[in-house]
């Protein structure tokens, strides 16, 4: 498996030769693509060195071993059973850092939340959520711009979309695609009873132009005044901006700019981006067998979360994770969920790998 990483090495230092050189600085796009294969190289090419140096520290401990000096064999074996270990923790991470990319991990995202069953408590609910993401994404220094929103009255969203935008936002966040699921006793519950309700979230790839091209002929434009709650103007001009794509029967409706070019142009990105993971999802159906052995983007339908406020937990049921953290996680520290669908992503490919 580790048989191109010295070709790999080869190339990496081809990279950094160049980039060091000054010469490519005139041409930006051939500067911006070596810095992204040089950020993508290192952490292989560190490890790599690492695991090296592993099988050499054993290499020299054998040698050791050959000595009438009983402390210094004692020493070589203590050496050796370090080497080993080392060998074994960074022979596990190289396949880890060699198992394939997926393309779309460094693209920022279109996320949807939506309000499912429970009524105005499902509104709630998916403003809490949405919330969620919104602080993970500014722990992360990411960008999130609201494209619409559509409220109950009680300060809940029916639904919401937005963009989020920053350095591996999906390679992050797509795992959060599914059905959450809330269980607690509702504000306006008098009884005290416990209900159960849902939202759903999608995380889409924002695609660009040379992902998806749209037929002008096949979208309808409409333009309105904006409705609901926003600032000043929002009423008064017709800046709102829908989108109806024909052969889907997709309609996008964006608002949150005061100005309709600008709404336009957010109503265009979250279309392409939705008309990509259509043909993310024909390709991925294709591919079901693989699909199944992973975590990855889960099905909408797929109840993936349960947040129980009496217990104070969140367990999410792909992985049999159950913390008991639910405020902060409320608050956005999801990083622990993420990190455990992440590695049990991994887990499930390196084991259809080594089945090859």
């Amino acid at each position: 498996m580790f048989d191109n990483l010295e070709d790999i090495v080869v190339h990496y230092d081809e990279v950094m030769a160049e980039l060091a050189s000054g010469d490519v600085a005139s041409d930006q796009n051939r500067f911006r693509k070596l810095m992204k294969e040089q950020s993508d190289l290192a952490p292989l090419v560190e490890t790599y060195g690492e695991y090296k140096k592993a099988k050499q520290l054993q290499e020299d401990a054998l040698e050791m071993l050959e000595m009438n000096d009983d402390e210094m064999r004692e020493m070589a074996k203590e050496e050796l059973a370090e080497g080993k270990r080392l060998e074994e923790e960074l022979s596990e991470k190289l396949k880890i850092l060699l198992l394939p990319k997926d393309p779309n991990d460094d693209k920022n995202i279109m996320l949807e939340v939506r309000a499912g069953a429970g009524g105005d408590e499902a509104a709630l609910f998916a403003m809490q959520l949405y919330r969620m993401y919104t602080h993970y994404a500014e722990s992360q220094n990411w960008k999130v711009e609201m494209i619409d929103v559509n409220e109950n009255g009680i300060g809940g969203y029916k639904e919401v979309v937005a963009m989020v935008s920053g350095k591996g936002a999906y390679s992050k966040l797509k795992y959060e695609s599914g059905v959450h699921r809330v269980q607690r006793v509702p504000e306006t519950e008098s009884g005290g009873r416990i209900h159960t309700s849902t939202a759903s979230v999608a995380v889409m790839p924002e695609a660009e132009e040379v992902d998806v091209q749209i037929d002008m002929n096949d979208v309808r434009i409409d333009v309105m005044r904006a409705s609901g709650n926003g600032g000043q103007c929002v009423n008064t001009t017709d800046s709102a901006v829908r989108l109806t794509h024909y052969p889907t029967g997709i309609v996008i409706y964006s608002q949150t700019e005061k100005s309709q070019l600008q709404n336009k142009e957010k109503a265009f990105t979250l279309l392409r981006s939705k008309l990509y993971e259509i043909e993310l999802e024909k390709k991925q159906s294709a591919e079901a067998a693989d699909r199944r052995s992973q975590i990855g983007t889960g099905d909408r339908s797929e109840k993936i979360r349960t947040y129980n406020f009496p217990q104070g937990r969140v367990t999410d049921h792909r992985i049999n994770l159950t913390l008991y953290k639910l405020d902060k996680i409320m608050n956005g520290d999801i990083q622990e969920l993420i990190d455990g669908c992440i590695a049990a992503d991994q887990a499930a490919k390196l084991a259809k790998l080594n089945e090859q």
